[in-house]
This record gives structure tokens, sequence and C-alpha cells, in this order.
């Protein structure tokens, strides 16, 4: 994707955002209203992502809810220190069956971030857990550009290519908090679309989404 300029995003490019690296194209979006819950933070850390989540909730067009009947909540957001404390949680291993080898890969990797999705019988997406490693990098970025970031990467289920090397983010300025990429919100909305299905494993859905995407006068 470019980053200098508005032009929006070709077919071809929001097909790379939806093609997995086995060459899978796999599209989903939430089926049902999101319900947030934070753990590991400050209050004030909490109203931050939930604010991001409902500035990314209402540019999708979609809903939230108090409480989800099957769940409880459904979007579950973990900050941590070191991957070392999801294994020291309990019942965490309900959520995430084979926690002992994603901990230990994340920690081979030295990854600061992850996301695990389920879905429903449709293929839409009816709940995500999200964990963040608070490392370096992390903490220098401001606690907006983190939530951003998070709830981006979590309305949809991206490839897992798709912002490696760049971001669904802009930084006007220096040190000053990130803002979505306007083609990055465009493709949400276009995907939220009513008439588009919620999951979609063809890459001519890629070609649906293009044609809903505004374009340059």
């Amino acid at each position: 994707m470019t980053d200098t300029t508005l032009a929006p995003l070709t077919p071809d490019e929001v097909a790379a955002l939806f093609t997995r690296a086995d060459g899978q194209y796999l599209f989903a979006r939430w089926g049902r209203p999101i319900v947030p819950v934070v753990f590991g933070v400050e209050d004030a850390t909490v109203s931050v992502l939930k604010g991001a989540i409902e500035a990314v909730v209402a540019l999708a067009g979609h809903k939230m809810a108090e409480t989800d009947p099957e769940l409880g909540a459904n979007l579950m957001v973990f900050f941590l220190r070191d991957w070392s404390e999801l294994t020291a949680t309990p019942n965490l291993d309900r959520l995430l069956p084979d926690l002992a080898q994603t901990v230990a890969r994340l920690e081979g990797a030295d990854a600061n971030q992850y996301r695990a999705f389920r879905f429903d019988e449709t293929g839409a997406i009816k709940a995500a857990f999200v964990f963040v490693r608070m490392d370096a990098a992390m903490s220098a970025a401001p606690a907006e550009t983190i939530a951003l970031s998070q709830v981006v990467q979590t309305i949809l289920l991206w490839s897992d290519t798709a912002f490696l090397g760049q971001s669904p983010l802009a930084v006007l300025r220096e040190g000053g908090p990130a803002i979505l990429k306007p083609q990055i919100g465009d493709l949400i909305r276009a995907a939220y679309d009513p008439v588009m299905p919620a999951h979609a494993t063809d890459p001519s859905h890629a070609l649906r989404l293009a044609a809903r995407l505004p374009r340059l006068q």
C-alpha cells in the first residue's frame, strides 16, 4: 500500500491485505455486537482503549453491546510485561488451547503483540483475544496509538502478513498520536457494507471490496 498519497487501494492491494502467507484468501468481519473488556492497565488507559473501539466500530457502521449472550465479553484485551504471565493466568488455556506452545513461539520471536480469533458457524468473527507485551517499543508509543492500532487490526481478520513492514496508521507529527490511514478506513467501511458477506475465501471478494472504495475526482 502506498503511504505517501491518498490514492485509493487497488484491487491487488486489497487482495494482498487478506491473502495469507500460504496463499489463501481469507476474510472475516464481526458478525455480532462487540463487547470489550480490558485487563492489566489503569482505568485511564481502559478509557482510551474503549474510546478507540467505539470510534472504529462507528467507522465500520457496526455495533457494540453491554454483554454477549454467549460469551459475556467477546473482545478481551490483555496488557502484560512478559509472555510468561499468560501461562500463570488461571483458565486462560480454555481460551487458547495451545497456550504453552503459543507462549514459547511468542518468546522465541520476541513478539510484542498477538491476536487470536474465534468464529461462528458462518465464518464471521464471534470473539477476539488481544495480547500486548509492553516492551520498550510499546512503552514508548502513545496509549492512543497502541489502542487504535490494536482495534484496527481486530475489526477485521486481516492477512497474517498485511501490516508487516507497514502500519495501518500514519503519524502526522513526530511524537504525536497516530491516525488511521484514510485508505484503511475506507476499506473497513466497505468491508462492513451490509450487502457484503461476513466471511469470504474467494479472491473475487477483493474486487467487490475495491469497487466500493471512493475514487479520487
